[in-house]
């Protein structure tokens, strides 16, 4: 136990944050995984792995692994092995993790990596993306020279290397390329039945390109993907309906400018896709690098997503067949990040502005928090931003935060930050990955947090 001695967070506190991140829940509910991130500042570099808890609070947290680098559990849906992402000596491959006891399993050994696992419904696949280099490449389709190594900036060029969907036989121990071409697969989701996976294949191109949602058969090694939905779509992530009549995809469809939605685009084509977040005129959040949500999460005739609005995200639900969102967590002062989802329990990651996230559990009891990891930081008071709203010369009212020492007479330098765009979004909520706003208000500093782009509230 810390003595109640409150001080400003600083930087040197970076070592002691701990957040949790991409919580699993069992197939039934009753059990959850996730992912804790800490820091080795030694090492210089975050530290992942996987820790197990209790949705109902009935249980305290306790530690599953100790690599350095375990992340993107997945519980197999009879609820006897965890399938997750280990780093050793190279990139991240797929390994297994029986739950009743014992040692976990490396599965893969791809040259290049893995990405995250999907059970198939029978436990007997797992399926995932992963890159495949020219010398390791299944080409059935030619690989474009002149878009071989372009990027707009210059940076992170790619040569020929294209992820592509693989399925992993856990029977047999085999490893099977499943798609192949001039593209980038997505994580691929399987259909209820476990035939087929649906997946984006973003094209090559860097500034105008297009993602389509395609289907494929998952067992016959000939087949070639059929294409579903818009040819323009730009899609980021794809999962079924209970039914398996349709694909539930968070795209933009027909231009690359606007709010990516979340669209219901049926496999028969005589119906037109439905954007089920349209009512909200607001940015699904799928959860990525810098833009946090939640992949959506169906159960039965229900998906909850993810939205941002004033720089918080926000948990919705909405009927399959449509209607009008409702809200399920978030406000003022709370912001949501991952989603699993199963029976009538939501997990999720939950931050406020002096918390940089627990696991929180959401169901017919209401909201808890299940996890205290913050606890470590109890004597600590970060400065907390502060909503403002800033009228410019034009009219128009921006949006943003201001983080400062309320203690301060006196007018202090300011700092202007102001992220990049359309999307993004400065949030109200703990933040470690800008913990030096904190160090240059404990120095005397002013730092306006600025939204580049205009914002109207929700109803």
């Amino acid at each position: 136990m810390h003595d109640i001695v409150t001080r400003r967070l600083r930087i040197d506190d970076l070592a002691r944050i701990a957040v949790p991140e991409r919580p699993a829940l069992s197939l039934d509910g009753t059990d959850l995984v996730y992912v804790l991130r800490t820091a080795d500042i030694d090492a210089d570099r975050d530290v992942r792995s996987l820790w197990r808890v209790s949705p109902d609070g009935g249980t305290e947290p306790c530690r599953l692994t100790y690599g350095s680098s375990d992340t993107a559990p997945v519980w197999s849906p009879d609820g006897s092995r965890i399938a997750f992402l280990r780093a050793t000596d190279g990139p991240a491959q797929l390994w297994v993790l029986p739950m009743e006891g014992g040692e976990p399993e490396q599965l893969t050994t791809l040259p290049l990596g893995a990405a995250t696992p999907m059970w198939s419904p029978d436990c007997g696949r797992i399926a995932f993306s992963a890159p495949v280099g020219e010398n390791d490449r299944r080409t059935r389709a030619p690989i474009v020279a002149d878009r071989i190594d372009y990027q707009a900036d210059g940076a992170g060029l790619l040569g020929t290397t294209r992820t592509q969907v693989h399925v992993f036989d856990v029977a047999d121990r085999t490893c099977r390329q499943v798609t192949s071409g001039d593209s980038y697969a997505s994580d691929p989701a399987w259909s209820p039945d476990g035939a087929q996976l649906a997946y984006a294949a973003r094209t090559a191109a860097d500034l105008t390109f297009t993602a389509p949602v395609y289907v494929i058969d998952a067992v016959d090694p000939q087949a070639t993907p059929s294409r579903v939905g818009p040819a323009d779509a730009i899609a980021d992530t794809v999962t079924w309906t209970a039914d398996g009549r349709a694909l539930l995809v968070s795209a933009t469809l027909g231009c690359p400018v606007g709010h990516a939605g979340l669209w219901r685009i049926a496999l028969d084509d005589g119906f037109e896709p439905l954007n089920l977040a349209a009512a909200l005129d607001r940015n699904v959040m799928p959860g990525s690098l810098g833009y946090p949500g939640g992949l959506p999460q169906v159960v039965g005739q229900t998906v909850t997503f993810c939205v941002r609005d004033r720089g918080y995200t926000h948990l919705y639900a909405v009927d399959v067949s449509g209607g009008e969102p409702r809200r399920v967590l978030g406000g003022r002062r709370q912001s949501v990040s991952d989603l699993s989802a199963a029976g009538e329990v939501v997990a999720t990651v939950l931050s406020t502005p002096t918390s940089f996230g627990e696991i929180a559990i959401v169901d017919s009891g209401g909201t808890r928090v299940c996890t205290t990891h913050g606890s470590e930081l109890s004597e600590v008071e970060p400065f907390e931003r502060i909503e403002r709203e800033f009228g410019i010369s034009d009219g128009t009212r921006v949006h943003g935060w201001l983080v400062r020492d309320p203690a301060a007479a006196e007018p202090q330098p300011l700092l202007l930050d102001i992220h990049g765009g359309p999307h993004n979004a400065w949030s109200g909520a703990a933040d470690e990955a800008h913990l030096y706003h904190q160090e240059l208000a404990a120095r005397g500093w002013t730092v306006s947090a600025a939204q580049p782009a205009r914002e109207r509230r929700l109803r």
